[in-house]
């Protein structure tokens, strides 16, 4: 019988995979995709396997995008239980191995719950990112010991190229955020200059004083200050008169 990713023409992932970056709009639906792609890659006509990929940021912030349901409930699972081959893959920094699932010992609480998805055996595949960041590429089987020496050997390769594309999504996503924190910035900094300026305007103070009118609002108030200059802005744009002495 063949091994779960004999045969797999993974030779052209790279360029697919660059495309599934430029294309998708964020990296949910990038890994969402990935997993699609990767089962359909790491399968063969003998033997469908399902795909599941954790991504973990910040240490705590995990994502999970699945192949199917199946896959993406044992990654959940994996995650709720807070270990697994996924999760060893990623911690270590190399591939973890279940060949046969009735006969692991490890994750006790995990593996019978692959056992009840009727998944056989499971290969972990870490994938190698930059930063702080960590990923792991889940493959399961409905067949014990799917995963021969070539198979993992096949699956890490493809592993490898998928990386420089989860890597490059994580990059503009990285510069999105950033993008969009210097937005809400340069906005908020602009509500509140116009506070500034309403409060000057019809009190004939100083810009520091009309600042310290805002500032002590926030404080009376316990409301950030961009709030506190946006309903100064909204009164204004309402026609209404500007209360300059909030802490009354």
């Amino acid at each position: 019988m063949a091994d779960a990713t004999d045969g797999v023409p993974v030779e052209g992932s790279a360029e697919y995979l660059q495309d599934l970056v430029l294309t998708s709009p964020d990296v949910e639906q990038f890994l969402h995709e990935l997993a699609v792609y990767s089962a359909d890659q790491l399968s063969d006509p003998k033997r469908r396997i399902y795909c599941g990929i954790t991504l973990v940021r910040r240490k705590k912030s995990v994502t999970i995008a699945s192949s199917d349901e199946n896959a993406r409930d044992l990654d959940e699972q994996q995650t709720r239980f807070g270990d697994g081959p996924c999760l060893t893959a990623i911690r270590t920094e190399q591939s973890t191995l279940v060949p046969e699932v009735d006969s692991e010992h490890r994750w006790p609480d995990y593996i019978e719950a692959a056992h009840e998805h009727g998944v056989r055996s499971i290969l972990g595949v870490p994938f190698a990112l930059d930063g702080e960041a960590g990923a792991g590429l889940n493959l399961y089987a409905g067949s014990a010991h799917a995963f021969s020496g070539e198979a993992i050997d096949r699956a890490e390769n493809y592993v490898a190229t998928a990386s420089k594309a989860l890597n490059l999504s994580l990059r503009m996503a990285h510069l999105t955020d950033a993008r969009d924190n210097l937005k809400a910035a340069m906005e908020s900094r602009t509500t509140i200059d116009m506070a500034v300026g309403v409060i000057m305007a019809q009190n004939g103070c100083s810009q520091d004083a009309a600042f310290e009118v805002l500032r002590n609002a926030s404080s009376a108030r316990n409301v950030k200050l961009r709030e506190v200059a946006a309903a100064v802005v909204a009164r204004l744009n309402e026609g209404l008169e500007i209360e300059t002495r909030f802490d009354e």
